[in-house]
């Protein structure tokens, strides 16, 4: 398809911007937002295909920013009638108002991912067989194996964000993913690993290559260590955190709380905090939406800002928020390029891309060699927490006992409970080998979904409250 998507209005551009230069006349921001977007899945699972979908949608949404209130609105229908009747409906933010509408943001030629679409190659026919494929490796490969399931996801996403001052950027987005679920049982006990990966890519590493082959025997691997797993242990304990996916933590308990609405607002455990020790020294935290290929990555965000490396914690020490371009003004702070939305029919808000903590100077055995009591959490499922007071509480999905310095019995039922503020001053260690997790994360925040990537080293974090299951 062609990607101009101004050629999807039944007006030229001169006209459309006519429109949009009188419905932000007075703003202080504000922008139109085309979108066109394909989506496909499938689903294996029990020895067959069990699903399969493809849609297609597209729209527009304007938006008008007046000092904290914006006017949205949006529509499917890309006619000239439709964008004057959001006209109206945005103008009524700024009747009234006068604003200096705000400078447009600074151009970059820098890509981290390419056009093409990942739905049409492979064909419908190899994706399936794929599914297939793993389902009937998995089966042969342990006789435990009850279960399997697969699926596989693809989308491809253009945007054309266009500016009343004349400024324009277009973004073209792919995005795939491969999930593998597991279920092992013995006697009347069941247990389950997965495992995913995906990014800004497309299919043909996996079909081609069988590169999900140590996916799936990864997820294999969780599920028969979770079938001989004892209950784990409750009270106040030493905890080493794996590196890569056990980043979702940070993302949770931490990440949320530096978005830059939530500090304006106050409301975050971390308002008013900048410049201060927020963290054990030692800790760095980025978000960073330039790394090639990656699921978080963006190359502008979903107001024009070019994607950027932004330092949130420098050695334990907090230096910035995440801002999108409405927030960044209200605080007298700089857009970082995290403006990011769902869909058109979503107003823009701080949101994180790939945030994750740097490499310290330890290795992991020494990190594991230093506890004499506590556990090891490799992998987490899911998990709670309050932005407001930092609080949080998550699952393991795969962790293990930790005496006198090594590795014990695989545990289960193990929860994680904590403030993120105080649970970052409790990092003792850090490790040496921080990594992204495999590229499946999606965060949620005020109704929208938006893909994510999360990551840390091996991490000690001391006197850690444990729930458990044991008697």
């Amino acid at each position: 398809m062609n990607t101009d998507l101004l050629n999807l209005f039944d007006v030229d551009e001169t006209r459309l911007r006519e429109i949009l230069s009188q419905s932000l006349s007075g703003a202080d921001d504000g922008e139109l937002y085309l979108e066109h977007a394909q989506a496909e899945s499938l689903a294996f699972d029990n020895g067959r295909l069990k699903g399969g979908s493809f849609n297609t949608d597209q729209g527009f949404g304007l938006r008008a920013v007046a000092g904290e209130a914006v006017g949205y609105a949006h529509s499917g229908d890309m006619s000239e009638a439709a964008l004057k009747r959001a006209a109206d409906a945005v103008r009524a933010v700024t009747s009234g108002y006068s604003g200096s509408y705000a400078a447009a943001p600074q151009r970059t030629n820098k890509k981290y991912y390419g056009d093409e679409n990942p739905i049409g190659e492979p064909s419908f026919e190899a994706k399936a067989k794929l599914l297939a494929e793993i389902d009937a490796y998995l089966r042969d490969k342990d006789p435990k194996v009850r279960q399997v399931s697969a699926s596989i996801a693809a989308s491809w996403q253009v945007v054309d964000i266009l500016r009343a001052d004349g400024h324009r950027v277009q973004d073209v987005r792919p995005m795939t993913r491969i999930n593998i679920s597991v279920v092992v049982g013995e006697g009347d006990r069941q247990e389950s690993g997965s495992f995913g990966t995906g990014g800004r890519v497309g299919f043909g590493e996996f079909v081609r290559e069988g590169n999900w082959k140590s996916g799936a025997d990864d997820a294999l691997r969780q599920a028969l260590v979770n079938l001989e797993a004892i209950d784990a242990p409750a009270g106040t304990m030493d905890i080493v955190l794996g590196n890569g996916w056990p980043g979702v933590m940070l993302h949770e308990a931490v990440g949320h709380g530096l978005e830059g609405d939530f500090n304006r607002k106050k409301t975050s455990a971390f308002a008013g905090l900048l410049g201060e020790m927020v963290a054990a020294p030692g800790v760095t935290v980025v978000d960073d939406g330039t790394i090639d290929n990656r699921r978080g990555s963006i190359t502008v965000d979903d107001e024009g800002t070019p994607s950027a490396y932004n330092v949130l914690i420098e050695n334990g020490r907090l230096v910035g928020y995440m801002q999108d371009r409405q927030n960044a003004r209200l605080m007298g702070m700089k857009p970082t390029g995290n403006g990011r939305r769902q869909g058109y029919a979503h107003i823009p808000m701080p949101r994180m891309t790939n945030t994750y903590m740097l490499s310290g100077d330890k290795t992991p055995e020494e990190i594991i060699a230093s506890v004499k009591k506590g556990i090891y959490a490799v992998s987490f499922g899911g998990g709670q927490v309050d932005i407001t007071s930092g609080k949080f509480v998550f699952g393991c999905t795969e962790a293990y006992m930790i005496e006198n310095g090594k590795l014990g019995a695989p545990v289960k039922g193990a929860m994680l409970i904590g403030n993120g503020p105080d649970a970052m001053k409790r990092i003792s260690m850090v490790g040496n080998d921080s990594k992204l997790d495999t590229g499946v994360g999606n965060c949620g925040k005020g109704g929208q979904w938006v893909p994510v990537g999360v990551g840390q080293p091996h991490l000690r974090m001391d006197q850690i409250t444990v729930g458990g299951t044991k008697a």
